[in-house]
């Protein structure tokens, strides 16, 4: 991503104090706040059928999910939203506020054009960093796929489902996603009209 030499430095306290106050999220990228677009149809019904199966799922076994509206301190110099994430245990918080989570134990990102390379590259970077992740989940809103990396030690391991069919055991989360369910009424192709699965 390139920056525009104009670009003024903000610091992480004047982002935040900021960002508290404002109606549009934002993100923080190294001294950088980068407004947040919208997404299309199917992203939302995607982040809408996720946050519900996850839900369902963690609640039972101590852990929590929550939606795109919490903030995510990814590192001393970037703070994210992203789209769905999971704390097994006490969720860790910067300060008071209680907006800005520190450790999650799982992180789903829905892929997007516009965002796509980001989240595989510069964010999963970051990401892969924070002690507290388990798994990074990649969902793609053009087809039946989501893939997963699974921390291993101090490796990260890949997997994937494809199709509708295919179930996805994120052990870690202790979660069990069937495509079926996390691809209800998402239509793929040209104008995402005729919605497939359930």
């Amino acid at each position: 991503m390139a920056l525009s030499q104009d670009v003024p430095f903000v610091s992480p306290e004047e982002y935040l104090a900021v960002e508290r106050l404002a109606e549009l999220k934002h993100e923080y990228i190294d001294g950088v706040v980068v407004a947040m677009g919208g997404g299309s149809r199917n992203h939302s019904r995607i982040k809408v059928n996720l946050t519900a199966l996850v839900h369902a799922q963690t609640a039972a076994r101590g852990c929590e999910a929550f939606d795109s509206d919490l903030r995510v301190r990814v590192d001393s110099s970037r703070y994210t939203y992203p789209d769905l994430v999971v704390v097994c245990g006490e969720s860790r918080f910067a300060d008071p506020e209680s907006d800005t989570l520190l450790n999650p134990t799982g992180i789903f990102e829905v892929l997007s054009p516009a965002t796509e390379a980001y989240d595989r590259g510069e964010k999963w970077a970051r990401y892969r960093q924070m002690p507290s992740l388990q798994q990074y989940v990649l969902v793609s809103q053009d087809q039946p796929l989501v893939e997963v990396f699974t921390r291993a030690g101090e490796v990260w391991l890949f997997g994937d489902a494809r199709g509708l069919d295919a179930v996805l055991e994120l052990e870690a989360i202790g979660v069990r996603l069937a495509l079926g369910d996390v691809y209800s009424r998402v239509g793929f192709g040209e104008g995402e009209g005729d919605a497939v699965g359930r």
